[in-house]
Order: structure tokens, then sequence, then C-alpha cells
């Protein structure tokens, strides 16, 4: 095989991509080599032709303290239940996965537009927490109280004291059983889930562990249920008939835990730098504004401002999901439930 098609990988990763490919297809022709726009892993991510036939292949670029050990153990997982795109290669010690590369289309190409997409993920959902169990990573609840820790630390004292106070409200109220956990994407956003014009599958594994079963639902909610019809068609397609009440009490207290995760998430990415002023205010667009703000090019995705942004977008929906009467209704059902 020749190698020219290494020289649009970085040097030092030239070794595991010829390895990687050479173990999972042998003596072949690779055609091309192109590189894809990746996600906020920072991984690297080629389209790769072999004899014709287009992969992806997927390199991590670093190893911070916090990554997930068992990513490529849940992808493996997700690909054999086949939510995830078929796996031809995996090596967790070097870092490299090749997987079947899907021909996107846009996920409001969907069949039945809305509801029809709705109804899928909810059974997408259902298919994943059906598959085998992911290894234990931690607990979801801790993850976030630390990382709602680090964040107040860049925010001006008392600025983020009603999110403490609800965060510690919403752990008193939720029942946590980890004996009932499953296996869980824990970031399933629309970047996560590719419609190939035929089906859907979910992409990236770096989050994956057994988690909460509403945590999955709860992020999907937000992202393809905005209307409370579409919350209906989702949440029955998941379970496969209507929610109980303590299931929806439950589900509210969810999304505001999940709001909380992804303000840490993101605020993680803008904020800490030693010396720099504390964060004042929590002024933030809404989702709508924020997306125009995209579409104009005022803010540009990936940037520490524009990531700040939309932290404190964040921030701002767990406030006013505190001030919602539902929320305050969770808090008496959910114990109950």
């Amino acid at each position: 095989m020749s190698d020219t098609w290494l020289e649009v990988i970085p040097e030092h990763l030239q070794d595991t991509a010829r390895a990687a490919v050479s173990s999972a297809f042998g003596s072949t022709f690779v055609t091309s080599l192109q590189p894809v726009a990746g996600g906020a892993s920072g991984a690297l991510t080629y389209r790769v032709d072999v004899d014709g036939r287009p992969y992806l292949l997927r390199m991590e670029t670093r190893r911070s303290p916090l990554r997930n050990p068992h990513q490529y153990v849940c992808m493996r997982i997700a690909a054999d239940a086949g939510i995830a795109p078929p796996l031809r290669y995996a090596d967790d010690a070097g870092g490299v996965a090749i997987i079947d590369f899907v021909m996107q289309r846009p996920l409001q190409e969907y069949p039945g537009g809305p509801a029809g997409l709705a109804t899928a993920i909810g059974e997408l959902a259902a298919s994943l927490q059906a598959a085998a169990p992911f290894p234990v990573l931690g607990d979801y609840r801790v993850f976030l109280d630390r990382m709602l820790s680090y964040v107040r630390r860049s925010f001006a004292p008392g600025l983020l004291d009603r999110h403490v106070e609800g965060f510690e409200r919403i752990r008193q109220a939720y029942r946590w059983d980890a004996s009932v956990h499953i296996s869980s994407h824990n970031d399933p956003n629309p970047g996560n889930i590719l419609f190939d014009g035929e089906r859907l599958w979910m992409i990236d594994w770096e989050t994956a562990y057994r988690n909460d079963s509403l945590t999955d639902i709860a992020i999907l909610m937000e992202n393809f249920a905005r209307t409370p019809e579409l919350e209906d068609v989702l949440l029955r397609s998941w379970l496969g008939g209507p929610p109980d009440r303590a299931l929806r009490a439950r589900l509210v207290l969810m999304r505001q835990m999940t709001r909380l995760y992804y303000a840490g998430i993101v605020l993680a990415s803008s904020i800490g730098t030693p010396g720099a002023a504390p964060v004042m205010d929590l002024s933030a667009p809404n989702p709508a504004e924020f997306r125009a703000l995209i579409a104009s090019g005022q803010l540009k995705m990936g940037t520490p401002e524009t990531m700040l942004v939309l932290g404190k977008m964040f921030l701002a929906g767990f406030l006013g999901g505190l001030d919602e009467p539902a929320f305050q209704e969770a808090l008496v059902i959910a114990p109950q439930a």
C-alpha cells in the first residue's frame, strides 16, 4: 500500500493511522483521505476511502486526566446494537477508531417532519437503553457539582448562589438509584445524531457511561421536542406508551440538571484564565437570539467569547426553570415516585 495518503495527517500520528488501516483492512488500496470537521473533543477525523468505500478515521490528539476511559467499549456496544455506525477498528491505547462513513442529510429532512423526527429519536434512545450495559464511570450529580464549583470561582461572589441552591433542592428531591442505571450517551445533542437519508445514527461516545435513564431523554427533549405536542410524541415513542405524572416530574428536574451540566462543560472552556477578571453579570440572549447572532456572524462558534455567551445562556435557562410552577410541583412529586 502506498503511503502518500498519510501526508495529510500530522507526522506524529502517521504510524497510528497506518497501523489502524492495515489492521482493519489488510493489504488494501487507500484511494483518498480528506479531513472532516470534528466535534468539540479535539480529535482529528478523516474520510478515508479504502477500495472505493468510505470510512471515518478518528484519532485522539490529547488525553486529559478527565478523559473517559470507557469510550471505546461504549462505542463498540453501541455499534453492535446498531445504534452507532459499524465499527471496523478500535484501539483505546492508540486512541484511534475506524467506522463506516455516514453520508449525512439534514435532520430537518427526516420523513414526517418534526413529529417524525421526534418519534425516531425516542426509538433510538430506547434502543440504546436496551443495549448491553455500559461500564460505570461515576455519579453524574458529583460531576455536575464539581463543574459548578469550578465555574463558580470565575464569577463574581454570590452571582451563582441561586444555581447552587437550586441544584441542592434538586438533589434532595431526585431519587438516585445506581442499580437501575442504563447505557447512556450523556451528550446526544443534534451534532451527535446523524441522518443518512433512511435512518438515524448516534456518534461520538467520549461522554458515554452508565447513567440515569432520564439524562439522555432530557437532553433530547431540549433539542428535538420544543413544544408540548412534540414532547408527548418523543416520550411515547421512547416508553411505548404515555408517561405518568411521576416520570414527568422527574424529567422536569433532570432537564434542570442537564442545563447546569452543559453550562459547566461550555464555561470550562472559556473561563479560568489566571488573573482574569471575574464574570460580573449573567446577561445572555435567548436561544433564538443566540442562533441569530451566529447566523449573522456576530458570534463565531468555538471562540471563548461565544462559549461564555452560550454558557451564560444555559445558566439563564436554569434560573428560568427554577421559577416555573412545574418545577415547584416536581419538587413535591418526584420524592414520592
